[in-house]
């Protein structure tokens, strides 16, 4: 083994040298075996035309092995083409020797000599190159972390090639779904069942299992990491099937689990028609384009080709990011798409309106807004401004500017509110759906739906923070369930079904199940190597804290306001037909939250939301900051304050 490591330690010329004095030793070799073999007589090692035909056939063959490119193929991984060079180079060589006998020894050599040294080659370079291979990968390669390869097929395969380049990880076994190849071997790995898993983790004390399912459907995947988490062993994944066809991943690049694949969801091939209605050769704008949503928005848009993308945006440096990082991409993929970059707040109607008329934009898609819930709590007037004012000034300036689709990207929480933000997001609602009974050049739709995986304030990033600092992870109540979906595929989704809008629709997304907050915090924590910590587990590695809930937070979230739904062309969006107020009836209400929040006055903001039909029943009282601040202090003067709402972090 030491001779093996100085071989492959020896720089590529200096191999390439070694190989051709290797093999040009094996071809004297099988010419005399095969001659001695055949003729039985030691007397023809010292026949000199025997010698001469050898000097000649020799270097003819190493120089035909090297056209063929025997030696640019590397040992360690050696694969098809190095076997195609090797046996074609071999026949070549054995039909020299059958052209150069005739001129040399005049025709007197045995017919059958030609095919013995032949086979013999082939046993000597083709085995000796095989036999180093299999030493190479069962030797060299015990080095690195045990781990198993989920996945036997073709990714399974290039996934154990692409460690045996690295001292990382000792793939020591595949496991595989597939019956047939229980008991095979691969590349000298053998191929076991699911179902002895246990013992072959114990076997090795294996740290790792790589999954390599890249085109296996996520409810697959999500079966599979049910099977393993119980395990406490750390599970990770290939890149999607995707990325590794286009060459944006590599077999190597293994990752942690994505959560998408714990959810089990597929997601279903989004309409070509629907994602291009509003948006190929138009001129489309995003506000709040530097957010979670609304950047993920303008990605898509963009590979559909409108005409100009306006990216509007309160954020500086949100802005500038996503608007460097749709160029890069515009560039990439050959887009001829112009792409403004728009700093401003959709708080001033007359910036929103001044830079639709400018453009002459056709499409809106609404996504900036205030969303996280106890920030909204303690900033109200600002959470009203923007997510309610905000939304009311934006489509005022898209009807001013005959735009013709304005989309709202709503949610779940708007559903029987319980805190501020979701009342704001549903007076949005009001007021768009109230726009639309009044008429105009603008058609509206609003687009509900849950948790983003991987938004601002989604639980995920933060779980995946706690686990690698060592827990513990904090989960605010035991029961809280939520609702996710994928940003690719929320924002897909509100597209289509912007698309699909005649006017005031409100479009419910399908979630799926909701999902136990504390189950997803368990999933993550054992697929990350690790054990749960509590009483059954006093030996655990993370303990799991509740918080208790936060200001305006839910236990449970929900879609829909009543039962009155409706499904559409669309297998994943439905329509919701609630009940709205006209404009006149919202006017007057809009007048007075707007003197309100002006005047700060939360009393008054907080009983204009009590008493319009949005559902509002807040399960805590104001949690204003500043209000709080104000109402402290007359609490210390000896005032009254039977509304304040001690802080929740």
């Amino acid at each position: 083994m030491d001779f093996l490591q100085f071989l492959f330690s020896l720089k590529r010329n200096q191999k390439r040298a070694v190989s051709l004095v290797i093999d040009a030793l094996f071809l004297s070799l099988a010419f005399w075996s095969a001659l001695l073999v055949r003729i039985d007589d030691i007397a023809v090692l010292a026949n000199p035309q025997h010698w001469l035909l050898l000097f000649i056939v020799v270097p003819l063959s190493l120089v035909g092995f090297a056209k063929l490119g025997l030696y640019r193929a590397v040992l360690r991984y050696m694969g098809l083409q190095a076997i195609t060079a090797i046996g074609v180079g071999v026949l070549l060589s054995a039909i020299m020797l059958v052209l150069f006998a005739f001129y040399i020894v005049d025709g007197q050599l045995p017919r059958t000599v030609p095919i013995i040294y032949a086979s013999f080659s082939l046993v000597f370079i083709g085995g000796s190159r095989a036999i180093v291979r299999s030493l190479v990968g069962s030797g060299l390669k015990r080095v690195g972390e045990p781990v198993i390869i989920y996945g036997a097929g073709v990714s399974g395969r290039q996934l154990f090639t692409a460690l045996a380049q690295s001292r990382e990880y000792y793939p020591f076994a595949f496991v595989d779904d597939d019956e047939s190849l229980h008991g095979t071997v691969i590349q000298g790995v053998h191929v076991h069942s699911p179902s002895i898993i246990r013992n072959l983790v114990k076997q090795k004390s294996a740290t790792k299992i790589l999954l390599a399912i890249p085109s296996a459907s996520r409810s697959r995947r999500q079966a599979i990491l049910e099977q393993l988490q119980s395990l406490a062993i750390q599970v990770l994944t290939l890149p999607a099937m995707a990325d590794l066809v286009s060459g944006k991943k590599l077999y190597s690049d293994i990752k942690e689990v994505e959560i998408d694949d714990l959810l089990g969801r597929d997601c279903v091939t989004p309409r070509a028609d629907l994602l291009a209605a509003n948006i190929r050769n138009k001129v489309v704008m995003v506000t709040g384009a530097g957010g979670s949503i609304g950047s993920e928005l303008c990605r898509q848009i963009l590979k559909q080709c409108p005409k100009k993308l306006v990216l509007f945006e309160l954020s500086e440096f949100g802005l500038y990011s996503i608007d460097r990082e749709l160029n890069a991409i515009a560039k990439e993929l050959s887009l001829d798409v112009q792409i403004y970059p728009m700093l401003g707040s959709v708080q001033r109607e007359n910036r929103v309106q001044a830079v639709m008329e400018a453009f002459e934009v056709q499409t809106v898609y609404h996504a900036a807004a205030y969303k996280h819930v106890p920030l909204v709590e303690y900033n109200v007037v600002e959470g009203v401004r923007n997510n309610v004012f905000g939304t009311l000034y934006t489509a005022q300036a898209a009807i001013a500017a005959n735009v013709e689709v304005f989309v709202l990207v709503s949610t779940d929480k708007a559903v029987r509110p319980t805190n501020v933000m979701g009342t704001t997001k549903r007076m949005a609602e009001l007021v768009l759906q109230a726009l639309s009974d009044k008429g105009g050049p603008t058609r509206f739709s609003m687009v509900r739906f849950g948790n983003v995986l991987g938004s601002s304030g989604s639980v995920v990033p933060l779980f995946r923070t706690q686990i690698a600092n060592g827990g513990p992870v904090t989960v605010t109540h035991p029961e809280i369930t939520r609702f996710f979906m994928t940003i690719p595929e929320a924002s897909q989704l509100v597209i289509q079904a912007g698309a699909m809008g005649k006017g005031g629709d409100v479009f419910v997304l399908d979630m799926g199940q909701s999902v136990k907050i504390i189950d997803l915090a368990t999933k993550m924590i054992r697929l990350s190597g690790f054990e749960v910590k509590d009483d059954n587990h006093p030996d655990g590695d993370i303990v799991i804290e509740f918080t208790g809930l936060r200001p305006g937070e839910k236990l449970y979230e929900e879609l829909l306001i009543g039962n009155n739904v409706t499904g559409t062309e669309h297998e994943r969006i439905m329509t919701a037909n609630e009940a709205f107020l006209t404009w006149g009836q919202l006017e007057s209400i809009l007048e007075r939250l707007d003197k309100a929040c002006h005047g700060f006055q939360h009393e008054v903001i907080r009983d204009i939301l009590l008493s319009t039909p949005t559902g509002f029943n807040p399960t805590d009282g104001i949690c204003d900051l500043v209000w709080q601040q104000k109402a402290d202090k007359k609490h210390s003067s000896g005032a009254d304050s039977s509304n304040v709402v001690p802080l929740v972090s």
